[in-house]
């Protein structure tokens, strides 16, 4: 089973895909936001999709902003409609700017594909926190 991320923005939404073992993280779309409940509804079927994490914009100071507020109801929306697979929040901070560090923004098509490539930053994160978890268990 695959792991998607979402880069949930007001006009766009980045999503990212794992590989079937969970270890690499790739950008996979951009869709529109208000368009997002239709697109995960054939990506979780098309791609076997057992867990999502979403994004949580928290401040710097870790406090909760109105945008974090904002991404956490449509996360709990989310979560109720497609409760067959397993809803994670994780942490996105810097991601939108390691995004256009990685590719620069020449075109409209590079801004959206930044959002997809921000959504691979948050899935390689949360992978790895996952690996690591998975090694220091067995490790004991």
């Amino acid at each position: 089973m695959k792991t998607l991320a979402l880069d949930i923005g007001d006009t766009w939404t980045g999503v990212a895909l794992s590989d079937p073992l969970g270890i690499l993280a790739r950008p996979y779309d951009t869709v529109k936001t208000t368009e997002l409940e239709t697109s995960l509804e054939n990506i979780v079927t098309k791609e076997l999709i057992s867990t999502v994490v979403v994004g949580l914009p928290t401040t710097l100071r870790g406090t909760q902003s109105e945008q974090t507020k904002k991404i956490i109801a449509l996360f709990q929306e989310l979560e109720q409609k497609f409760s067959s697979v397993t809803w994670k929040l994780w942490d996105e901070r810097f991601t939108s700017r390691q995004a256009a560090a990685i590719k620069p923004t020449k075109s409209k098509q590079d801004k959206l594909h930044s959002h997809a490539i921000a959504a691979a930053l948050i899935l390689s994160g949360y992978l790895e926190s996952q690996r690591f978890n998975t090694f220091s268990e067995e490790s004991e």
